[in-house]
């Protein structure tokens, strides 16, 4: 018998041990499809207001994000052929409703009705600010579109996932496939004993530098043309596909890059002004890391 998504998910911690990787694709349907129900429910009753909308929008959310939060973290930390099956099966009907409740015209309308009506400034902050969000991620999702870039605003989002997923199976892939098999003890000298498996103590602590050398190529080249384990889950492509695909989802939105869509849900008012902080922080910090390089020289010459 399958267990049901709420005998594993809604509860203070995901159960994940009953996470069953031929489940999940059933379990996420019947999410899915309760929510788009309990949606279209929501905008039959009378006047938009936070307890009749929001709020229950705002449970919808939590409950699926309680369903998929601990599926991606086994899929980034334990995955296996069942789990990225059911992984990149469920990926296209997310993204796609995701798109479909960002594009949601008459939600839209709902969710503006009640930002513009006098409940808003009875709100608190965090609500306001809940709302506020919502009308932006709206229009970031492309909702006043026409429905010829509505539609490749889909497409690019459904190109975009699964084309991040590759990149970030990639990586997984060749982190879990390179290893160093070590027969002799002394070449892990300086490492505390609890520390031997771990990249950082051995790049910290190890007194070999060759191992540390070895360690340090085989990292900086996970998944790339480059180290131990060149082109065999080279990134290279990916990459490159998905800064296309960015820039073309910012330019369907009218964005003049995606660095500016990025900014629309952060703090700084423009790629210029990130790219000033930027070097200030170089200004700030090249002279301590050339004092400290300096330092770490000279001791290498001592020793």
């Amino acid at each position: 018998m399958t267990a049901q998504p709420a005998q594993i998910y809604e509860q203070d911690l995901p159960a994940f041990s009953r996470i069953r990787a031929a489940d999940i694709e059933a379990q996420l349907d019947r999410l899915l499809d309760d929510n788009r129900r309990s949606i279209e429910t929501l905008l039959q009753q009378g006047d938009p207001a936070w307890d009749n909308l929001i709020a229950p929008l705002q449970e919808m959310e939590d409950r699926l994000n309680r369903f998929w939060s601990p599926v991606n973290h086994l899929h980034a930390v334990a995955d296996n052929d069942a789990l990225r099956h059911a992984y990149n099966a469920c990926l296209p009907k997310l993204t796609d409703y995701a798109t479909e409740l960002g594009q949601n015209a008459e939600l839209f309308a709902a969710c503006r009705h009640i930002a513009d009506g006098p409940e808003y400034s009875r709100l608190d902050r965090a609500q306001k600010k809940i709302i506020d969000n919502m009308l932006r991620d709206f229009r970031l999702c492309g909702v006043d579109l026409d429905e010829v870039r509505k539609a490749e605003f889909k497409t690019l989002q459904q190109q975009l996932s699964r084309t991040q997923t590759r990149f970030e199976e990639n990586l997984l892939d060749a982190t879990h496939g390179w290893s160093k098999h070590v027969t002799d003890r002394n070449t892990l000298r300086g490492l505390p004993p609890s520390d031997i498996p771990s990249y950082l103590p051995v790049m910290q602590y190890a007194e070999d530098p060759s191992l540390r050398r070895e360690m340090y190529q085989a990292y900086v080249t996970l998944a790339s043309d480059q180290g131990p384990d060149a082109g065999k889950w080279d990134n290279s492509a990916p990459m490159t596909e998905i800064l296309s695909l960015r820039n073309r989802l910012a330019a369907v939105l009218g964005f003049p890059s995606y660095a500016d869509y990025s900014l629309a849900r952060k703090m700084a008012d423009s790629p210029a002004a990130v790219l000033e902080f930027l070097h200030r922080l170089v200004d700030h910090a090249r002279p301590v890391a050339l004092r400290e390089y300096e330092e770490l020289r000279a001791f290498a010459r001592r020793t």
